[in-house]
């Protein structure tokens, strides 16, 4: 009930924005909108990068002197989480390029492609973290500087969870699938880094193997945060979206003046942009010219019901009784 009395209220915020400040949908305004949103993102990426690399030197002087390899895999990670910002924020750089005739719908898949980067870099530091949590368990070795290693655990999950925080709401905001999973990532790197707090603990009791089997946790808690991001970059390669989306714009299809019925509605995500496909069924008797308002009304409330939908392409068609098809050319 709460939701539905919020969602009531933010129509009714956006329709007295609309009255108070009319405004148009061209292809101007919708491109300003990608850039602005791909300023955003690249702001947010490196000053998360910023963070990151300067936690990562912290703890790398760490474990310098400690030997920790508890807090050698969560410096490797929050490297790793660093050093992702690298791809993605060439996929930002890439998704401002305009729409050519090679590539009609523009760049935006980049940051697609930077996703399965990501996931692939979170891969390698699981690996890596892994092997360097056995080989300390086959061949131990003395723990000192204790104290120090506390400290840089506690400074990695204060950097992480500041990255994990700015990441996430800013992927939300822009609609970025790659960002909001590489907030996640940075995310479990703060808790991981608390986990080093165990090992330290441990070691100060006489229990050497503490250190190593807790980089092992480390590594069960990268492959946790592995599965979650490949699983959604997966579902964006493979053109998937929130199917309350969906069911948004056929309602606000529905409530066009006009039309008569909906058919099919795709949607894709291009970046961190929306499109969509609709088909709308208008009177029989209507002229080429009335038929092409209601399409343009239905696109403007399409435009407005749905969040980081920057185009839509829909096709009107006619009421008709069998046997008259009209779409029997294209049967076969």
């Amino acid at each position: 009930m709460e939701g539905k009395t919020h969602t009531r209220r933010a129509r009714l915020r956006h329709r007295i924005g609309h009255l108070l400040a009319p405004h148009g949908h061209g292809s101007a305004e919708r491109t300003d909108t990608a850039l602005e949103t791909s300023r955003e993102g690249l702001r947010t990426l490196w000053l998360s990068f910023a963070v990151l690399a300067a936690t990562t030197l912290a703890q790398a002087a760490v474990v310098a002197l400690s030997g920790s390899v508890a807090l050698l895999g969560d410096t490797v990670h929050n490297a790793a989480d660093a050093l992702t910002a690298v791809p993605l924020g060439i996929a930002f750089v890439l998704g401002r390029r305009a729409a050519n005739r090679r590539y009609t719908y523009g760049y935006g898949r980049a940051e697609d492609l930077a996703g399965v980067v990501v996931v692939l870099t979170i891969a390698a530091s699981a690996a890596f973290a892994a092997y360097e949590a056995v080989d300390r368990l086959l061949h131990p070795r003395e723990l000192t500087h204790l104290g120090a290693v506390a400290g840089a655990a506690l400074v990695g999950f204060a950097g992480n969870e500041w990255v994990a925080r700015y990441r996430i709401r800013t992927g939300r905001r822009i609609g970025s699938a790659a960002l909001v999973a590489d907030g996640l990532h940075a995310r479990t790197d703060g808790f991981t880094s608390l986990a080093v707090l165990l090992g330290a603990g441990g070691a100060a009791l006489g229990l050497p193997q503490a250190d190593p089997v807790v980089g092992l946790l480390i590594t069960a808690a990268i492959l946790l945060v592995l599965r979650d991001a490949a699983r959604e970059v997966f579902r964006r390669l493979m053109d998937s979206v929130d199917p309350a989306l969906v069911d948004a714009a056929e309602a606000a299809l529905r409530g066009t003046e006009g039309v008569r019925g909906v058919g099919q509605v795709r949607m894709r995500w291009i970046g961190h942009a929306l499109r969509a496909e609709a088909d709308i069924v208008v009177a029989p008797e209507l002229t080429v010219v009335r038929a092409h308002e209601i399409t343009v009304a239905a696109e403007h409330a399409l435009i407005h019901a749905v969040p980081r939908l920057t185009a839509a392409t829909v096709h009107p068609d006619h009421s008709w009784s069998l046997p008259a098809d009209p779409h029997a050319p294209l049967a076969h």
